[in-house]
């Protein structure tokens, strides 16, 4: 195993610049300069992106941005200990210890181990004071290898009384190497203690948690740690499960069904999480397992002393919704429903367009009229009139159709999912399978699985009997959520979807000039108005559920397709362009996305302007919408058409018209940019007429 880290990958007491970015900017290139990740530009994106997500500056003065990339080559540390501090986002000031973790895509899982034990041993006040004292970088190197145990210098920091309730004897996962425990596994009672007994007298002796973030790298082991040790401060048995990149040992089952509340610090969802079916629930993003400890030790503790308290829902046998749903507002729930909806359907369309267009660039356009009869009595020893190609051509297209006919029940089935977890499943697919057999389409299809996901989530709530209990989930509530949504849309709700469907469509296929336009244009205005949110999604699920629709001799689904396509690729590529117009009015953060929007633009990923419209949303927005609905209008009008759903300049083989479709692009990116960098230059002006001091930029 290599080293992880080595004396040139340490910079003591700099000036690595005055913010964050600045900073992860050098470490990149250090790491990159030492022949450990193929591109500096690369690994800082990606570092970056995932400082976006989470600040990753933790108490006491220490900071550890992290990422997984495919630039990096081997797993690499870098240190560097600045002066002055920077402010990596921690609530009690700036950072001068700051490490910068790089994992490759692929890393091993013990070189992850070895990554989360470092995270680990920054949260131990004499190791971190030991690397604030080191007077070379080769006593930082031996102070951090020796904290690793891969090196012959002993842990600066050896495992205090708070810190070893967290590396203590663990559940089928052997001991633990130099007083750590081992990442991703269940961190468990202190050795010696006698296994968890239910509570006697009403006090909260006994609390388990689970921990995870994004990265799984260094947050899910430090909040971890944090956390155990609050609790033994308190003197109460803190038991987590880290749910991490190097694996998870789950918690026993024993020990949680002795505990009295449980503990949810994480950004992801919790593996298996009606494992810990009705305790009391305390759930907040993993960063605050490391900032707050202590408040939501005492936060879980009350929770377990009040009757009220909100519970992890759901029973054993996996109905694990949790009760953090039932305290959103009716619009947040639909939100998050149709989003999750649209999220899993997306692969079985994209996957699904791009077959039945390469099935027509193969076969041809009439391969739709024989490719059924082809697909059953042909074989590449028995080819049809045609040859190869119509053969092909054939199995491709109908590769591509049977995936698509997934689209509206993957659509309701998953709209099901995320109200009632994984018992909505069976009856959303169900509606949604029926929402199709009637005709009712994409409209049916969220009707359809809304209404199943409701029916399963209120009969999952149901208090039954224990030995009712493990039926729920399997039988139950996948036969009477089927019955009652499937009845409804079959006696009820079917027709009149259909009607409106059917209705839909024949005005869409009815329009030409000017109408066709004005559509363009909101369908460019919803593509942008949110980059990637519930209007974006919205707007592209309706052009994707007509491609279904569109024959020869009815291309308006087609031009629907291609001008939320063509629409939803110029925010991020308007940003780009703004970066080089005028890079001064942007950030070095800004420009350094500005270079990873230029192909997140050509592939159709519209949050590529996100980073952008964060950070400056009355301007940016606007502007993108502007450009997006000329680009919208122009497809429309230029009768553009797309038979992919996705991919951007990369289906070009799929899009009818491409130099239009290019053309309307280009038009409506250098509208938004010209837009934007004119409203910062406005905002500029008048800053400076005003007397304020605007934001330096830097040159």
């Amino acid at each position: 195993m290599s080293d992880l880290i080595t004396p040139s990958l340490v910079t003591l007491d700099s000036n690595l610049g005055a913010d964050r970015s600045a900073v992860i900017r050098y470490l990149a290139e250090q790491v990159t300069a030492q022949g450990r990740a193929s591109g500096a530009d690369g690994l800082y994106a990606d570092a970056l992106a995932r400082e976006e997500k989470t600040a990753t500056g933790i108490p006491g003065g220490i900071a550890i941005p992290h990422c997984r990339s495919g630039s990096v080559l081997e797993p690499t540390l870098a240190m560097a200990r600045l002066a002055p501090p920077v402010d990596f986002g921690a609530k009690d000031g700036p950072a001068d210890l700051v490490f910068f973790i790089a994992a490759p895509d692929g890393a091993d899982q013990e070189h992850l181990k070895l990554l989360s034990k470092l995270a680990r041993s920054l949260i131990k006040k004499d190791f971190t004071a030991a690397l604030r004292n080191a007077g070379s970088e080769q006593d930082v190197v031996d102070l951090v290898e020796g904290a690793l145990g891969t090196g012959k210098a002993p842990a600066a920091a050896p495992v205090s009384a708070a810190a070893g309730a967290a590396a203590g004897t663990g559940t089928g996962s052997g001991a633990h190497a130099a007083g750590f425990a081992a990442p991703g596994g269940a961190e468990q009672s202190p050795a010696g203690e006698p296994p968890a007994a239910a509570k006697e007298d009403g006090e909260v002796r006994r609390l388990v948690a689970v921990t995870a973030c994004p990265t799984g790298i260094a947050h899910t082991y430090m909040a971890a740690d944090s956390l155990a040790a609050a609790a033994k401060e308190r003197g109460i048995d803190l038991q987590v499960e880290t749910q991490g990149s190097s694996g998870a040992t789950p918690l026993d089952p024993a020990v949680i069904a002795a505990a009295d509340a449980v503990i949810f610090a994480v950004d992801v969802d919790v593996r298996d999480k009606h494992r810990f079916a009705g305790l009391p629930v305390i759930s907040a993003p993993v960063k605050r397992g490391i900032d707050e400890p202590g408040e939501m030790v005492e936060e879980a503790v009350a929770a377990a002393r009040n009757p009220s308290a909100r519970r992890v829902a759901g029973d054993a046998g996996g109905n694990d919704a949790d009760a953090d749903t039932s305290r959103e507002g009716i619009g947040g729930t639909l939100k998050r429903a149709l989003l999750t909806g649209v999220s899993y359907m997306i692969p079985f369309v994209a996957g699904g367009g791009l077959l039945i267009a390469l099935g027509f660039l193969i076969g041809g356009y009439d391969i739709t009229d024989v490719a059924d009869t082809v697909v059953l009595e042909n074989s590449f020893g028995n080819l049809p009139e045609g040859g190869l190609a119509t053969y092909l051509g054939a199995v491709a297209f109908k590769i591509g159709q049977l995936s698509l006919g997934f689209l509206i029940p993957a659509l309701a089935g998953y709209i099901a999912y995320a109200l009632a977890d994984r018992p909505g499943i069976a009856p959303g697919f169900v509606a949604g399978a029926v929402a199709g057999f009637m005709g009712a389409g994409f409209l049916g299809g969220i009707v359809g699985g809304l209404l199943a996901g409701y029916v399963a989530m209120m009969i999952g709530r149901l208090s039954v009997p224990r030995w009712l209990r493990s039926l729920m989930p399997v039988v139950i509530i996948p036969l009477v959520a089927s019955l009652i949504a499937s009845g409804a849309m079959f006696l009820i709700l079917g027709g009149p979807i259909a009607g409106l469907t059917t209705a839909l469509n024949d005005w869409l296929s009815g329009l030409t000039g000017s109408a066709a336009v004005v559509l363009g244009i909101i369908l460019g205005l919803m593509m942008a108005i949110d980059l990637g949110g519930p209007v974006n999604k919205v707007a592209y699920s309706f052009a994707v559920a007509g491609l279904g629709a569109a024959t020869t001799a009815n291309q308006a689904p087609l031009q629907i397709m291609a001008a939320v396509m063509a629409a939803g690729m110029v925010p991020p590529l308007a940003m780009a362009l703004a970066t080089v117009i005028d890079r001064r009015r942007f950030s070095l953060a800004e420009r350094e996305n500005g270079k990873a929007a230029w192909l997140l633009g050509a592939s159709f990923i519209s949050e590529g302007a996100i980073p952008f419209a964060a950070a400056d949303p009355l301007r940016v927005i606007p502007a993108s919408m502007v450009g997006a609905a000329v680009t919208g209008a122009m497809v429309m009008g230029l009768g553009v058409t797309s038979q992919a759903p996705h991919g951007g300049f990369f289906v070009f083989f799929a899009i009818g018209g491409l130099q239009w479709f290019i053309l309307s692009i280009l038009v409506g990116m250098v509208v938004s940019a010209v837009i934007v960098v004119a409203l910062k230059r406005l905002r500029d002006r008048k800053l400076d007429r005003s007397g304020a001091v605007a934001e330096p930029v830097a040159a």
